[in-house]
């Protein structure tokens, strides 16, 4: 049952749903392009050379639009289906999939599927086909690459797809844009220069082959003729005394495939409306009668054609099953992904609600850790604050101004007052130290705020990597601001505590440090003695040198107690309790409120939706080719499992030995990856097999 009908079937169900999807190859590449790997045969010719004539020979019926000038604007995705002797024939377009278009004379009918009752009298292909472009070009002469897709169901007809493209033309006419000429082009060499498109390249006879547009394109795409199929319209109207027979025959120019010549109604015959079926019979009456032709007569003629097109998109389309199957497990396994980084649709239940924006909080709470322990970058800069920054900010401070000899004098002299110190200045002592520690605190206050800076930046990059919230704008901005209100809070409080501790530096001197510094002084010698004058530069030299030793001990502790004090006061209540004000305000909000903080983006919203109904197409077409392919292999054997004339066991163990003994030629050359599906031989791949088409339903 792997037959022709079935092939290009399973072809036609899966351009239908690509061209849904908007996948028709046009370049997109937001998504790998299942079109593009379908195999399909593009019509190639110039205005007038007969393109829609071959199309309606190939259909029996006469429904394309007609008229002059680019008559085909969109190209028309053409697919026939073989039905039973006797039934019905019918049309369906895609873009109105509830309703059949039947009776193909020209007083056509339309019947819906729900008895929406006949419209008489209106040729309705041919006006639905003109309508559904000018809904996309409007009712001008502009052209379009989204595609209309037809299909028409009758007995007389062989299953193919053919798609119609825009006639070739070289010069605009009126009303049509300049760039026209390139612009069909452009469509066209965009179809026939994919690897897997069939080019069916039309060319009047009674032209110079040369100058055929279709040759002269299909040459430049496809220069071995592996790909062409050359047809030659018009045969009865070349000069008297001349024939196409080097061009037929293949010696004018070659083709891999073969030319076949095609005789279309003339234009009276169209006028005098006649029927498709008389025009097919003349056409096999000239080619039995024809002295130029009779030789070649049952390799020439539209029904030829179609057979041979058919029968060479079966081939084609069996060849590239593999690529196919391993395109879609591949697109398969990248639209899970991105639908894994997507997330789930919202819930509607509120507690629902909470529970993902809870869950979205911690994503953030724990990525942000991961800044600061360092699983991840940024955490390093809070170190480098302390190492770095604040000892440069320490060593900058303006020191030696503040005891210079000068000043010493100054401040000395002013602590006296009237009466001068009678041994040691400590007034003037006090004053210099208090006044030279009220420089820390500007170094500690900087690495405060080095540090929020830091943890700031920490949040932002935070709610970037974590991929849940990418969705959710509006969660975002709310983690964001409440954590910048939580670290302003710490801020403060880190603040606090580091000028606390520069405070408690002048609050209460260490004396023990000034009682040693005599001994230091005169080490190696006699215990120092006062100096009886007061007032000489060396007894504010020293008092400066005093002040400054004692400046430089204050300054290694709180080298080491100010990180401390960030770090507690900041960095580890970062860690400990960022959200959790932001918690306690999400407990009292109310249904709408929490919905609207998981407002999505709607970019994003319809991303899903597109992979969602891709992940569908993709499954539902790997599900047929497996059904498919194990359905032609075991034909026979499933049959008579169906009429109970084979166990399922003794089923089930013909589809294994073959899969153990890896004597499936077909299944391997389809490349369908048996492992993957946890094979128990005996029972599950056979359970799995007919499930997918339909045999089984357990």
């Amino acid at each position: 049952m792997t037959t022709m009908e079935s092939l290009i079937g399973l072809v036609n169900r899966i351009q239908r749903a690509c061209t849904v999807l908007g996948d028709y190859g046009d370049d997109d590449n937001t998504f790998s392009s299942l079109w593009e790997a379908l195999p399909s045969v593009a019509v190639v010719g110039g205005q007038s050379s007969g393109k829609s004539s071959v199309l309606e020979s190939i259909v029996g019926r006469d429904f394309l639009p007609r008229g002059s000038g680019i008559v085909t604007r969109r190209p028309l995705v053409l697919q026939l289906h073989k039905i039973e002797d006797g039934a019905q024939e019918y049309a369906e377009f895609l873009h109105i999939p509830k309703r059949r278009f039947t009776d193909f004379s020209n007083i056509m009918g339309e019947r819906d599927l729900n008895l929406i009752p006949y419209f008489p009298h209106l040729a309705m292909v041919r006006k639905e086909i003109q309508d559904e472009t000018d809904r996309v070009t409007g009712r001008t002469k502009q052209i379009s690459p989204v595609p209309i897709h037809l299909s028409i169901y009758s007995p007389n007809v062989v299953n193919l797809t053919l798609i119609d493209l825009p006639g070739l033309t070289k010069v605009a006419i009126e009303g049509q844009p300049e760039s026209i000429v390139q612009d069909i082009e452009v469509m066209v060499r965009s179809y026939v220069e994919k690897p897997n498109c069939i080019i069916l390249a039309i060319s009047p006879a009674n032209q110079d082959i040369a100058t055929s547009d279709a040759i002269k394109l299909s040459r430049e795409v496809d220069p071995s003729g592996d790909r062409t199929f050359g047809v030659l319209t018009k045969l009865d109207l070349m000069d008297k005394g001349t024939n196409a027979l080097d061009v037929l025959e293949g010696r004018s120019y070659r083709l891999q495939q073969p030319w076949v010549g095609i005789v279309n109604r003339s234009q009276a015959d169209i006028n005098k409306n006649v029927d498709m079926i008389v025009a097919r019979r003349k056409e096999r009456e000239y080619f039995a009668t024809s002295p130029d032709y009779g030789h070649l007569a049952n390799k020439m003629g539209s029904e030829y054609l179609a057979k041979l097109l058919s029968k060479h998109l079966e081939s084609v389309i069996r060849a590239r099953i593999p690529s196919i199957t391993s395109l879609i497990n591949k697109s398969i396994d990248e639209l899970e992904s991105e639908m894994d980084h997507l997330g789930r649709p919202i819930a509607v239940d509120a507690g629902a609600q909470l529970y993902t924006i809870l869950e979205l909080c911690r994503a953030f709470d724990r990525i942000f850790k991961e800044h600061l322990d360092g699983g991840r970058p940024g955490g390093d800069r809070i170190y480098g604050v302390f190492d770095n920054q604040l000892p440069a900010a320490l060593k900058k401070l303006p020191f030696d101004r503040h005891l210079s000899q000068q000043n010493v004098r100054k401040v000395v002299s002013e602590a006296d007052g009237y009466q001068p110190h009678l041994i040691a200045p400590e007034q003037g002592y006090r004053r210099l130290i208090e006044g030279s520690l009220n420089y820390f605190r500007g170094p500690a206050e900087a690495s405060v705020d080095a540090v929020h800076f830091v943890l700031k930046e920490l949040v932002r990059k935070s709610i970037g990597e974590t991929q849940e919230l990418k969705r959710f704008p509006t969660l975002q901005a709310e983690i964001a601001a409440a954590s910048n209100e939580a670290l302003e809070r710490f801020r403060e409080d880190s603040r606090k505590t580091v000028v606390r501790l520069v405070d408690m530096e002048s609050s209460y001197l260490t004396v023990e440090f000034f009682r040693r510094l005599p001994q230091e002084v005169e080490k190696g010698g006699n215990p120092a003695t006062p100096n009886p004058d007061r007032y000489s530069e060396g007894h504010f030299r020293r008092i400066g040198s005093n002040v400054s030793s004692y400046v430089g001990m204050v300054a290694e502790t709180l080298k080491n107690t100010i990180p401390k004090a960030v770090v507690y006061c900041q960095v580890r209540e970062a860690k400990q309790s960022l959200l959790n004000h932001f918690y306690t305000l999400l407990g009292k909000k109310e249904a709408k409120q929490l919905l609207q903080m998981l407002d999505e983006d709607p970019a994003v919203m319809e991303r899903r939706q597109q992979c969602a109904k891709r992940l569908e197409l993709y499954k539902a077409a790997r599900d047929e080719i497996d059904s498919m392919v194990i359905v032609g292999i075991f034909g026979a054997e499933l049959a008579e499992f169906g009429e109970g004339k084979l166990p399922l066991t003794d089923l089930a163990d013909l589809i294994c030995l073959q899969v153990d003994s890896c004597t499936l030629i077909n299944l391997e050359v389809m490349s369908i990856d048996w492992r993957s599906m946890s094979v128990d031989p005996g029972v599950d791949l056979p359970y799995r097999l007919m499930k997918s088409f339909g045999l089984f339903s357990g």
